[in-house]
């Protein structure tokens, strides 16, 4: 995942909300969400076996991972990162990880209480809380200035989406954004991105998750169709 969006107003009858933007190789295999693991929903890598975004209903928490950037892990001993986002779900945190296995990260944990922020560059692992705003994490981690194209664009635009007062809705100036807000693929401020490469490989926004959270629980919408904000469907609530 290349890009997740958190917006956080503790007073609002929806106090979290979360956009994340999957970009990986188009002839890798994937699962959509579901609940493939005990407790946990989330789509599933079926390379590696993890996620990239993973929930945890009955606990009110949601995890996404972002690649990040910094010294690749050896080889030798090489652990995925798709197990984070289930592991922070899971357990409300990554303490005690020992990062030295795993390539450079951001993981993202919302639950009640508020949002963490965890980077690994290879070389430290730190963790931050997200304040009241929005927020943007892409591969170069929380991105705060304008100097970021795509960050510039959009954070503003989250912003002032309307939010919605009840997990029901309303969520349609959520998914405009979240789909890209019209801009070409090869727009250099562009969040849904297809690049083919040199080799014949393909690379590109594979989908989109819109969740939110408050005291009713969950929502959890997920499109395959990144480009189209009509294509959303309901994961959570069940």
């Amino acid at each position: 995942m290349c890009t997740v969006v958190v917006s956080v107003d503790p007073g609002a009858d929806v106090p979290l909300i979360m956009v994340g933007v999957r970009d990986e190789f188009v002839d890798r295999p994937w699962s959509p969400p579901g609940p493939h693991w005990p407790g946990l929903f989330g789509g599933r890598d079926l390379l590696a076996g993890g996620t990239w975004l993973a929930v945890h209903p009955a606990e009110g928490r949601i995890a996404a991972l972002v690649n990040g950037q910094g010294v690749p892990a050896p080889q030798e001993g090489r652990i995925s990162r798709g197990g984070l986002p289930l592991t922070a779900a899971a357990e409300g945190g990554l303490t005690g990880l020992d990062p030295v296995g795993y390539d450079p990260f951001h993981l993202v944990l919302a639950d009640r209480s508020g949002v963490r922020l965890w980077h690994w560059d290879g070389t430290g692992l730190w963790d931050e809380e997200l304040p009241e705003g929005t927020h943007m994490i892409v591969n170069s981690g929380w991105e705060r200035g304008e100097e970021n194209e795509r960050v510039a664009f959009f954070r503003p635009l989250f912003a002032k989406a309307t939010r919605p007062d009840t997990l029901g809705g309303p969520w349609r100036e959520w998914r405009e954004a979240a789909t890209g807000a019209g801009l070409a693929r090869d727009d250099p401020r562009a969040m849904i991105v297809r690049h083919e490469l040199p080799d014949g490989r393909v690379f590109g926004s594979l989908s989109v998750s819109l969740l939110g959270l408050s005291a009713e629980g969950v929502r959890y919408d997920f499109t395959g169709d990144p480009r189209d904000p009509a294509a959303f469907r309901r994961v959570l609530p069940e």
